[in-house]
């Protein structure tokens, strides 16, 4: 098949990263597979001096940003040059086009029939992220579009509220060959991990506040961080956290291989790649009921806690890092083994398996 995505600004978000490895098995398949992107939408200057007055910089213009497009064979990347509709222009003629986000859905939806089936890749309930427009999010999810969605609360959510049963799921996968570890123990000092994100969605400020409540009862209790962004006021980090500003992705997994537990106290989202990288390397996730958390967790690999709830969160924390060596250990392994489960390889063979059911029963 002849397949086309449509993305907007490509950088190092997880969407981004989901459509990068998917294209690149559908590549290896013998797929014939390209992505679309335009450059960052410009930021009105009323937004730009919001941002450098909550102490949050002025917004990059996105030129030379790192993407996880960079590194991609065997996957055509059109840039356009800049932020506007993509147009039948400026596409190849396709048996599938793929919008990935509200904006591109909009403009899938107006492509001629030359461009290929209409698809849109549904990663998120998109009017969560600030500054989105609600209705006309909503609205892309009642077009004319064959969904696919990327966990199963999504799709259920698309049956549910805006009346697209039956859409398939195609969940992200791992790279084992990058996110992976041996077996181990606890660590000497009790450590924990997390990823910060600015995003109120992904709750951030809960889990540090829940480190802060542990760390007054376990002795030594270590936080590492990772993040794109480092914190800025009027959030601050707690005394002896360790930031790491995008680290590349061995050191990522490392991070994780790291710790006794990962926490995830995201409020909402879409599936969640850093409970399954961080389950990969063998760490258990203490999660909130969110994206794919409740699914993988429940098979033994870590602690689901109510969503804001740093006190909750907390009590998970110590029961971690208090636990018997042979008890976390069995923990360690049943994270591993869920983790085991979702590769890239087979997230792209259920995206062309979805392609392929979805064209033929029109």
């Amino acid at each position: 098949m002849k397949i086309t995505f449509v993305l907007p600004y490509a950088a190092l978000g997880g969407g981004v990263r989901a459509v990068a490895m998917i294209a690149r098995n559908l590549a290896r398949n013998g797929h014939r597979v390209t992505i679309v992107s335009t450059p960052k939408k410009n930021v009105p200057l009323k937004r730009r001096l919001g941002s450098l007055l909550r102490g949050n910089g002025w917004p990059s213009s996105g030129h030379g940003d790192p993407s996880h497009l960079d590194s991609l064979v065997g996957v055509e990347h059109r840039k356009i040059d800049t932020f506007r509709p993509i147009v039948d222009a400026d596409l190849p003629d396709a048996d599938a086009v793929i919008a990935t986000w509200w904006e591109t859905a909009e403009w899938v939806n107006t492509l001629s029939a030359a461009k290929g089936e209409k698809f849109y890749f549904v990663q998120h309930h998109e009017t969560v992220f600030d500054n989105q427009p609600t209705r006309r999010v909503e609205a892309t999810y009642r077009l004319p579009l064959r969904k696919i969605a990327v966990a199963k609360w999504l799709s259920e959510l698309m049956a549910d509220k805006y009346d697209s049963p039956d859409v398939p799921v195609v969940p992200c996968g791992i790279d084992h060959t990058i996110f992976d570890a041996p077996p181990r123990g606890k660590q000497k000092r009790p450590t924990i991990g997390m990823m910060f994100a600015r995003a109120d969605f992904k709750g951030s400020d809960v889990a540090l506040a829940a480190y802060e409540i542990a760390a007054r009862n376990i002795s030594g209790l270590e936080l590492k961080i990772f993040g794109e962004k480092p914190p800025a006021p009027p959030t601050v980090l707690p005394t002896g956290a360790e930031f790491e500003e995008r680290p590349p992705q061995k050191r990522i997994a490392e991070i994780y291989a790291s710790c006794n537990a990962w926490l995830f106290a995201s409020r909402c989202e879409g599936f969640g790649l850093p409970v399954l990288e961080a389950m990969s390397c063998r760490t258990p996730v203490i999660g909130t009921p969110t994206g794919v958390a409740p699914e993988a967790i429940a098979e033994g690999g870590g602690m689901l806690v109510k969503p804001d709830d740093a006190p909750e969160m907390a009590i998970a924390i110590e029961r971690i890092c208090r636990m018997k060596e042979a008890e976390w250990k069995q923990m360690s392994e049943a994270a591993y083994a869920t983790a085991a489960r979702f590769t890239w390889e087979n997230s792209a063979r259920l995206f062309e398996e979805a392609l392929t059911t979805i064209s033929t029963s029109r």
